[in-house]
């Protein structure tokens, strides 16, 4: 008995003592709900806020938001393109596209890490490999776009660049085994002649036209197909930021091109020329970069506020704009080729656009329009009749 009294004697002062814990303990739980004054975290923030260039898009209506959007894509990317062939424009210059490229990574890259010290989380969260890989298809994809310029008339850039889809489908096909529907086919067709006959109209009409352009833009389409998919991924993979994208991979790039430039002894005399054009080179290229920064911000606004499908239509009627500019501002021969195989390019985007919106996009159907011009003439028939 007296062992029984001692058992229950320390249990009941462990629990007391479990008790004297727990209530202690109890007095370092709290539980707070912040106020809507106070900071939040960037990624929480981002979720209801839309900030472009320090401007707040959320406290506007829609209508106003999308006025905003369209009027940034539309301003900073003509003039980016407008810049770009003014670059180029410049007697002697055209050699010296891969040294363009590596000034506008390292002014990217300074934005990029300009952006990031404005956010709260400056973490790096995306794995270094993935950097060096996204970094080597950027240097393709914008070294080989600029360097194309020497080559081709804008015009016939741009027009390359409206086809992405084509090197993606046939990336889908081979590597994994995907089926498209009539939609992505005939998309695809649409946008093969219409570059086909661009390309034509090209060569026929210009007196400098080298194939190798054509060679260097297909180059960089296809390392543009494949960089989306790789950025994508990674940033849902990772959750990282844009600013954070930006500083990494353009700042990794530009090591690369300049030990490429470095070796192939294509620095020196690039520096020595742009020294000589200070303001025509380096001024331009500044401009240029800056607009084409802040251009990307409008159009991931217009993404993350109405969706893609109206982004690819801006987007689109943003090209098309810019041809048109291209052909005002500067002096180059023009035929009407240009202009159905252009119509042709904007037929495939349109069916590549509605492939992937069908269920809002409702088109209808030849037998649907079919029936309805049936039932039409049977009603004037009877009218006719009464």
């Amino acid at each position: 008995e007296e062992q029984r009294e001692d058992n229950r004697s320390t249990e009941c002062s462990q629990q007391g003592i479990m008790d004297l814990k727990f209530a202690s303990s109890r007095k370092h739980i709290s539980i707070s709900v912040p106020s809507k004054s106070q900071a939040m975290s960037p990624h929480i923030k981002s979720v209801d806020d839309v900030v472009v260039l320090g401007m707040n898009l959320s406290k506007f209506n829609k209508p106003t938001q999308f006025f905003i959007c369209v009027s940034g894509v539309f301003m900073f990317y003509l003039i980016y393109g407008y810049l770009q062939e003014l670059i180029f424009s410049v007697e002697g210059f055209k050699p010296f596209g891969w040294y363009l490229t590596l000034v506008q990574f390292g002014f990217y890259s300074i934005f990029g890490l300009i952006e990031l010290q404005l956010i709260q989380d400056k973490r790096r969260r995306i794995p270094g490999k993935t950097y060096m890989i996204i970094a080597f298809l950027t240097v393709g994809t914008m070294g080989l776009s600029n360097t194309s310029l020497g080559y081709l008339n804008y015009p016939t850039q741009v027009i390359f660049k409206c086809c992405k889809l084509i090197p993606v489908m046939i990336g889908g096909v081979f590597i994994q085994g995907k089926r498209y529907n009539v939609a992505d086919v005939s998309a695809a067709l649409c946008m093969s002649l219409g570059l086909i006959w661009f390309t034509l109209a090209d060569s026929t009409v210009a007196p400098n036209f080298n194939l190798t352009g054509v060679v260097l833009i297909s180059l960089a389409l296809c390392a543009d197909a494949v960089i989306g998919n790789v950025q994508e991924k990674a940033m849902k993979l990772h959750n990282g930021s844009n600013s954070e994208m930006v500083l990494y991979s353009y700042s990794i790039g530009f090591v690369y091109i300049l030990f490429g430039l470095t070796c192939t002894s294509g620095l020196s005399p690039a520096v020595t020329f742009c020294s000589k054009h200070p303001v025509q080179t380096y001024g331009y290229a500044f401009l240029f970069s800056l607009t084409g920064y802040f251009g990307i911000s409008f159009v991931l606004a217009l993404i993350k506020i109405f969706g893609a499908l109206l982004a690819v239509t801006v987007t689109t009627g943003r090209k098309a704009m810019t041809i048109v500019l291209s052909f005002l501002f500067f002096a180059k021969p023009f035929t009407f080729q240009y202009v159905w195989s252009g119509l042709l390019v904007v037929l495939g985007i349109f069916l590549n656009v509605y492939s992937k919106n069908m269920d809002k996009i409702k088109l209808p159907s030849l037998h649907g329009l079919w029936k309805k011009g049936v039932e039409e003439r049977k009603t004037r028939t009877l009218s006719q009749t009464v």
